[in-house]
This record gives structure tokens, C-alpha cells and sequence, in this order.
């Protein structure tokens, strides 16, 4: 009898509705970066899209649940938090239950602001975040052509895949 190897898969998907800075704020947070935008991502956290597909992905390859379980929008403790801890709160339990994270594929939808400018800054922060290579992440960009809330400008979406090995 032969043993496979306990290679995970998990899916993330996260949408940030886009509204007008004010008081004081500027910019999109993005892949956990700041971007110069007259917009910003309305959320109870910081809203960055990237970073909470990420954090479902990782959750959903050990299959602990969701963002939302782990991080309600009803608790006043998450109000403004930065989002990278809640993927190094992710990476915790891969780690808690011996996984190794092989890669991770991320895919930024909207038509503005523009993602390659600041792609590696991206690809950067998520691996710092995440204790990987650099070369394990992969942060795309796409418009939806002009098409649905992305294409008018209302929201962001982002999706990701992790590529989770238990030892």
C-alpha cells in the first residue's frame, strides 16, 4: 500500500465595497500596501481584499473555518487592525497542525488603482508575513473589462490559493 503525500488545497475570495476618503484618510490597502487613491475600502478592519482572500485560503487548506470565525466584524477589537495579522494568525495554525505553506497564487480584480506598480511591494510584505520565499507568492492583477461592481469602480475583489503540506 503506498501513502500520498497530505498535500492541501484552499480557496479564498474576499470584496471590499470602494467609497471616498475622509477624515484624514488616504489610499487603498492592498496586499498590504498603501496605494494613492481618492478612494478607500470600506471595511471593519483595514478592508484590504488581498490579504483576507489569503487568510481564507490558508484556513480553508487546514479547514479551520473562515476569517469571519476567527475574526468577527461584530467584535470592536478588530475595528482598524491591520490585516497582516490576521494571515500570521492563519499561518500560526498551519504551522500548529505541521504544515509547511508551499505557495501561494493571489488574483487583485478592479480597475483602478493599478496593481503592477506595486506588485512586489506586495509580493514582499506577504512573504515577510507569511516566513516564505518570495518566489512562493504570486500576486496578479485584472479588470473585469469594464463589467459588474469592479468594472464601475464600487468594490474590489480579490481571490487566492494556498498550497498547504502537512508533515
Amino acid at each position: 500500500m503506498s501513502t500520498i503525500p497530505d498535500i492541501r488545497t484552499g480557496l479564498g475570495f474576499d470584496v471590499h465595497q470602494l467609497v471616498a476618503c475622509s477624515d484624514g484618510e488616504s489610499g487603498i490597502i492592498i496586499g498590504g500596501v498603501r496605494i494613492p487613491h481618492h478612494m478607500r475600502c470600506k471595511g471593519h478592519s483595514d478592508a484590504d481584499p488581498a490579504l483576507h482572500a489569503l487568510t481564507d485560503a490558508l484556513l480553508g487548506a487546514v479547514s479551520e473555518g473562515d476569517i469571519g470565525t476567527h475574526f468577527p466584524p461584530s467584535d470592536p477589537q478588530w475595528k482598524g487592525k491591520d490585516s497582516t495579522h490576521f494571515l500570521k494568525h492563519a499561518q500560526d495554525i498551519v504551522v500548529q497542525k505541521n504544515g509547511i505553506i508551499s505557495n501561494v497564487d493571489l488574483v487583485i480584480m478592479c480597475e483602478a488603482p493599478k496593481i503592477l506598480p506595486h506588485r512586489e511591494a506586495m509580493k514582499k510584505h506577504i512573504s515577510e508575513a507569511l516566513n516564505i520565499d518570495a518566489s512562493r507568492v504570486s500576486v496578479k492583477a485584472t479588470t473585469t473589462e469594464k463589467l459588474g461592481f469592479t468594472g464601475r469602480g464600487e468594490g474590489i475583489a480579490a481571490q487566492a490559493i494556498a498550497t498547504v503540506v502537512i508533515l
